[in-house]
């Protein structure tokens, strides 16, 4: 590897890095991260603000102004090159002189769709495009799903005993796992623009959905409770309003949410909803969190509830992309085969 392409490995991962900051606040806009590097070897971070605000190169060139000339600027995400909220970022990059713009990834967004690079190399700027390219797409996954099928990126939480069980036969659920696991749990509610549950979990739990038991690094970003949905019509009293009631089909409701805007749905339960996304396969990633305990009998809740798959020949087969252990309990990320 020559010592260009390890310094561009390098300050690409520093931008993914950056871009982390901007995942709990730039929704409905991707959350990219970008790193402005001048010729004398310093450097300015950058990532997406709030919708409306600057943009994560935008916010590089802001902070090394005049001096920008001549410096290469990675971003995680290719430059947008129409105008939105904001005007276009490649509008600005081009005229601060910089030499050199890496990209992690192309947008698939039709707006931008290649015509950023475009507009890049065609005002003489270098552009090197793929710099990293799986890590990137993995921290873009559910903002790349959306671009691409219109539709919010589906997580099933799922929290169980190692038997499988997801509630106890007299309804009791709270908690199956330990505070950590929860801590986790809150973390996927803060980078969800939705959540949804069956209204049975409503009736059973009473559940708020809410952030509130986990809290970003970086205290100066405040956390927004994602929209809560409930599958059915829910009591007047329960705690989990205002919400939206839906009583219409689940790929009607991922129509409907796509359209506005939202790119990361988390599923909290119960098993009759777990099922329902399930057997439709629009799970883009099950979340589960398994407790080091056991029911130890055939009547506690399973995960999913109705008939199982009749011969094992037909059976869902997915691939384990993580496992990890958070306190006590386990957490498992498992995507479809294909994905």
């Amino acid at each position: 590897m020559n010592e260009i392409v390890k310094r561009d490995n390098q300050m690409m991962l520093r931008a993914i890095s950056n871009a982390e900051n901007a995942r709990l606040i730039s929704s409905p806009n991707p959350w990219v991260g970008a790193v402005l590097e001048l010729g004398d070897g310093s450097l300015h971070d950058g990532w997406t603000q709030e919708p409306g605000q600057e943009h994560a190169e935008i916010m590089c060139l802001v902070s090394a102004g005049a001096k920008a000339e001549g410096g290469t600027l990675y971003t995680t995400l290719e430059p947008c090159s129409h105008t939105g909220k904001t005007p276009p970022c490649v509008e600005s990059i081009i005229a601060s002189k910089v030499k050199r713009v890496v990209i992690g990834i192309s947008d698939p967004d039709p707006l931008v769709s290649g015509a950023g690079a475009r507009e890049l190399k065609a005002a003489g700027i270098e552009v090197s495009l793929g710099t990293q390219h799986d890590e990137v797409s993995d921290q873009l996954q559910p903002y790349l799903h959306h671009r691409k099928t219109g539709r919010p990126y589906v997580i099933l939480k799922i929290a169980a005993s190692l038997d499988g069980g997801i509630a106890a036969p007299d309804q009791t659920s709270q908690w199956i796992t330990g505070p950590e696991a929860r801590e986790e749990a809150h973390k996927l509610r803060a980078q969800s623009d939705a959540i949804c549950v069956g209204v049975g979990t409503v009736i059973a739990d009473n559940p708020k959905l809410t952030v509130r038991d986990w809290a970003p690094e970086n205290k100066n970003i405040t956390i927004a409770d994602p929209k809560r949905i409930v599958l059915g019509k829910v009591p007047r009293e329960a705690a989990i309003h205002p919400c939206l009631e839906h009583e219409a089909g689940i790929e009607e409701l991922l129509d409907q949410l796509g359209q506005e805007g939202i790119m990361q749905l988390l599923v909290e339960g119960g098993a009759n909803t777990y099922k329902r996304f399930h057997d439709l396969g629009v799970v883009n990633q099950y979340e589960i969190f398994l407790a080091p305990i056991f029911f130890g009998g055939n009547n506690a809740k399973p995960m999913f509830s109705g008939d199982a798959t009749e011969t094992l020949a037909e059976i869902w087969r997915g691939k384990i992309k993580e496992a990890k252990q958070i306190g006590v309990d386990v957490k498992i990320t498992v995507t479809p085969e294909d994905q």
